[in-house]
């Protein structure tokens, strides 16, 4: 079957959905896109679900061999992305002809960009989801969970009809210019054990992403966080926990996360914020601001209303 080809695969571009879900009893991580916000406006663009796979290219590197011609969708970070040499802009859709390439170079803004196709691509499910997580060697073009590597072939569903569709204003997870990058937070259950000045500065002092930072987790540096409660026992953890091993500086759980984990929590950020997290290089300065319960599902709700 003809598709697009990998002609160079970059550093990390993996085939991503919506993740893998009702199996984390087994170990299994949730895995899947980490900007999510970005692959579903992918999605919607063509006319596919929100979480129909795409490829996650993160930090560029990659670039594509049209044998069939398509019409693709880009959104998410600006990785210098371009058709022919000639510049794309991400957020809009756009057809490749057979012969043509696709290619992505380095981040301009952002850290990771989405490239849906029509119907999602074609890949079979492992544990009811095509996302690939390398480390436990699930999902992707094999079910094997690796990379993108030269020669692999993109298949897709097709069937759909989008192509029409412009991004509404204000859609995705960059910030914009002059704006702060503010990562809303939900409080945990050990909140109250950490001492209220060290609180107080981890609401109102930015943080810097750190350099170790992958889809597992991202360390944040800054104001320490000192923990006066006792020893915990490991205990399940979900998308955004904010742990706070021994030096104090945190670190955010994100889709590749472990299943459980034993360090006090001081809450953990909503999936948005996960999302916006997912598009910070190294050095970005972050901002921590508290929400409840209610104001993160009532968010989350209106993001998924949005593809409605």
């Amino acid at each position: 079957m003809k598709g697009l080809i990998v002609e160079r695969a970059g550093p990390l571009a993996l085939i991503q959905d919506g993740g893998r879900f009702g199996v984390r009893h087994l170990g299994v991580t949730q895995g899947g896109a980490a900007d999510w916000v970005s692959l579903g406006w992918a999605n919607w663009l063509l006319g596919n679900a929100p979480q129909a796979p795409g490829v996650e290219i993160t930090v560029g590197g990659l670039t594509l061999y049209a044998e069939a011609s398509t019409t693709l969708a880009l959104t998410g970070a600006d990785l210098g992305a371009t058709l022919d040499n000639e510049p794309l802009a991400p957020g809009s859709c756009f057809t490749i002809a057979a012969g043509q390439r696709l290619a992505f170079e380095s981040p301009r803004t952002g850290l990771r960009a989405y490239l849906a196709f029509p119907g999602g691509l074609d890949a079979a499910p492992v544990l009811g989801s095509v996302a690939s997580t390398v480390r436990e060697s699930l999902g992707g073009l094999d079910g094997q969970g690796r990379v993108l590597t030269e020669g692999d072939c993109l298949t897709w569903a097709g069937g759909t009809s989008g192509g029409e569709r412009t991004l509404p204003s204000g859609a995705g997870t960059l910030p914009g210019d002059g704006e702060r990058m503010t990562l809303a937070l939900v409080g945990g259950a050990q909140i109250a054990d950490f001492s209220g000045a060290s609180v107080f500065e981890a609401f109102n002092t930015p943080w810097q992403v750190d350099q170790r930072a992958d889809r597992m987790g991202v360390r944040l540096s800054g104001p320490e966080l000192r923990y006066l409660g006792e020893g915990m026992v490991s205990e399940g953890i979900p998308l955004g926990a904010v742990q706070v091993p021994a030096d104090g500086q945190p670190i955010v759980l994100l889709n590749d996360r472990q299943t459980i984990g034993g360090y006090p929590r001081l809450g953990a950020l909503t999936p948005l914020a996960c999302a916006r997290l997912a598009q910070c290089q190294p050095g970005t300065e972050v901002w921590l601001t508290p929400v409840s319960a209610g104001q993160a599902r009532d968010a989350h709700l209106r993001q998924l209303a949005g593809w409605g």
